[in-house]
């Protein structure tokens, strides 16, 4: 009997930890499927490989599927960070300095397509990982080998989502815990339009 409950115990918990993995799938899919907009205040944590620098940094997000986004960091140094769909374009205020590339170029595999793209399963391999930080994860890993990113991770806490975690090419990590989060709100197509400011030096790459 001792040795049936043990059995009984472990195939609960197996089938709990599926459900968890298929929770965290389900719920990256179900973002991608039904949040066709969104806002949200971050806080982003970038740490060395070594793991011994970090640096902090906040602001806020917002996105319009497909393929719009705007982010505003305002701490400790603001930069503005937007795609319109064709080209991303990325304002310095202090350098009064606006640099732009081609969308496909600028963002490719990266969490910007994540939020805001919609061929999830085509530009990314997705697999659950194991719950941590009280949140459920999915790992998207890029399929384009000449990526910057290695891989991302993306946490929900239910349905909502609640970080994304980015490991780069150079084994550097990048932590965005999101604060605020709107699902669906109604955004005007103009927060996704940049007009580069009078004097502003203009990069094009």
């Amino acid at each position: 009997m001792r040795r049936a409950t043990h059995l009984l115990a472990g195939v609960l918990a197996l089938a709990a930890a599926a459900a968890a993995r298929a929770d965290a799938l389900d719920s990256l899919q179900a973002f991608v499927a039904e949040v066709k907009t969104g806002r949200a205040a971050f806080t982003q944590t970038v740490t060395s490989p070594d793991g011994a620098k970090q640096r902090r940094s906040s602001g806020s997000f917002e996105f319009s599927r497909p393929d719009r986004f705007r982010f505003v960091y305002a701490k400790p140094y603001e930069q503005t960070i937007v795609g319109d769909g064709q080209k991303v374009w990325l304002y310095d205020p202090d350098l009064n300095q606006v640099t732009v590339r081609s969308f496909g170029a600028a963002v490719g595999a990266t969490p910007a397509a994540l939020l805001a793209g919609n061929a999830l399963e085509r530009d990314f391999a997705l697999k659950a990982l194991p719950d941590r930080d009280g949140l459920q994860w999915a790992e998207a890993v890029p399929r384009a080998k000449d990526g910057s990113f290695q891989s991302l991770q993306i946490g929900f806490r239910g349905t909502a989502l609640a970080a994304i975690e980015i490991v780069d090419a150079f084994g550097q990590r990048s932590r965005l815990d999101f604060a605020r989060v709107e699902p669906n709100p109604a955004l005007a197509p103009e927060r996704f339009r940049f007009d580069p400011p009078p004097g502003a030096d203009v990069l094009a790459q």
